[in-house]
């Protein structure tokens, strides 16, 4: 997983989500990553959004990679 996802990811995080996705290991940070790009890449709803607001797209799809991960 390139760096620049990972940064990507976490800037698209609030400060607290950050800060606790900084506090895992490397790996967990690789994975929630790519479960982001694939949030980003595979939901219609968000291509819609992000032509509208591209950070905002972005912030949901992290949102949602999140939550997922709380399930």
């Amino acid at each position: 997983m390139p760096k620049d996802s990972i940064a990507r990811f976490l800037a698209a995080l609030g400060p607290d989500d950050r800060e606790a996705v900084v506090a895992k290991p490397g790996e967990e940070q690789e994975r929630l990553a790519a479960a982001w790009e694939r949030e980003l890449e595979g939901d219609d709803e968000l291509d819609v959004l992000d032509e509208v607001s591209p950070p905002a797209a972005e912030a949901e799809a992290a949102r949602r990679v999140l939550g997922q991960d709380h399930d």
